[in-house]
């Protein structure tokens, strides 16, 4: 099932943000999915399967690094997940 996830990595008690949020990105990229990074969370799309276990690896390489909490939204219902995009009309700004 393809699915649609805003993430967000909050590393902890480090003045080194940078390192633990691009490693937790590079795993998600080398599951195949697709990473939008933003200024205050990332998107990612692709198979539920795949996502989950990224999460998990993604979660395991940062925290070896610093504490770290991560806040995750996944939903199959939102329109990009599906491969279609919101008109206008739909859109919510």
């Amino acid at each position: 099932m393809r699915v649609q996830a805003e993430v967000s990595l909050y590393p902890l008690r480090t003045g080194k943000l940078s390192g633990p949020v691009k490693e937790f990105c590079d795993v998600l990229r080398s599951h195949g999915l697709s990473v939008e990074t933003r200024s205050m969370s990332t998107l990612v799309t692709g198979e539920s399967d795949k996502l989950f276990d990224a999460v998990k690896e993604g979660f395991d390489v940062a925290a070896q690094r610093t504490e770290i909490v991560i806040d995750c939204r996944i939903s199959n219902a939102c329109p990009e997940a599906a491969g279609q995009k919101l008109t206008e009309n739909e859109r919510v700004d």
